[in-house]
């Protein structure tokens, strides 16, 4: 257990040194924010283009992961949202909120540098299909579920093709676009781009930890109750174990598993905190609070379950 924590502890060092450098006022929240802006606009769609164009396509594109993760992300969205509807009587905008929380993982921010941590060989890789099933399916999905909620929201294929056209334009997506050209033409970068191009992927682990502890100051503690504990339950623990039960089903309908050591990084990835922009994304539908609550809760909450799960998964590899 002590070589688990021996690896997972980093991670939380690094937030927490976001987390003091800010409160102590070496950094200020809207640091964080460029900060942020540089990781998602340029660190991380460069670190995807690598994963992608370094590899041919079938290594990247593993259906059985992508099965299992992407049905296990939508086993728990629906979950997620009857439980808030059902049970904790929300309307259908927070109930969708409270289905982002415990579906849509923080690939990038956390999931990344653990697995770098403890599955280089494939942190990547994984990285690369959560931001295909997350930016393409996911987010998109939870977004049009949300707009379709309010009041005046226009009809529902104006809401598909206006999150469509948003998606389309975001950095990660167009990295994973072009890291997919290339894989599929052969091509590859002259040695000065592309070292260039390693250079800012390079980036993305220490200062992603850092702008998550830095956004976590001054996080309001309002809402906080079971409902909020709740979302990070369902996150930490609910959402890995959908991957892993819709993973051991795949057999029954004709599509082959995931390997071991891969099925192993998407139950890592689906048992990170929920994505850090979740609080900006429920902030348009007034929803920030409870959302940026869910969020703190669950981060201190998954250095406790990502220890004991990669204490599991090492114990039964």
């Amino acid at each position: 257990m002590f070589d688990i924590l021996a690896i997972i502890s980093p991670i939380y060092i690094a937030i927490l040194a976001g987390y003091a450098a800010t409160r102590m006022g070496l950094f200020s929240k809207a640091d964080m924010r460029v900060f942020g802006k540089f990781v998602i606009n340029f660190a991380l769609p460069a670190l995807i283009f690598n994963a992608i164009s370094q590899r041919p396509i079938a290594e990247v594109l593993n259906a059985g992961y992508m099965a299992a993760y992407l049905g296990g992300s939508l086993l728990s969205m629906a979950l997620g949202f009857l439980c808030a509807r059902r049970l904790a009587g929300l309307d259908h905008v927070g109930s969708t909120f409270a289905a982002m929380g415990v579906s849509c993982s923080n690939s990038g921010y956390i999931g990344l540098p653990i697995l770098l941590l403890t599955m280089p060989a494939l942190a990547s890789v994984a990285l690369a299909m959560n931001v295909i099933i997350e930016n393409v399916v996911m987010i998109p999905l939870l977004l049009m579920m949300a707009e379709s909620g309010r009041e005046g929201a226009g009809p529902a294929h104006r809401v598909f093709f206006q999150t469509a056209a948003r998606v389309a334009r975001m950095p990660l997506v167009l990295g994973l676009a072009a890291g997919l050209a290339m894989s599929l033409l052969g091509w590859s970068l002259p040695a000065a781009l592309a070292r260039s191009v390693t250079l800012f992927a390079q980036a993305t682990g220490a200062l992603s930890l850092f702008v998550i502890g830095g956004t976590l100051v001054g996080l309001p503690l309002r809402g906080m109750g079971p409902g909020v504990l709740a979302i990070a339950i369902g996150k930490l623990v609910g959402h890995p174990l959908a991957v892993l039960g819709v993973a051991s089903a795949l057999s029954w309908v004709g599509i082959a598993p995931p390997g071991p050591a891969l099925l192993a990084a998407g139950v890592v990835m689906a048992a990170v905190p929920m994505l850090g922009i979740y609080p900006i994304l429920a902030q348009a539908h007034g929803l920030a609070d409870r959302s940026a609550a869910a969020l703190l809760v669950t981060t201190a909450l998954s250095f406790l379950t990502l220890s004991t799960g990669l204490w599991l998964l090492r114990a039964h590899a």
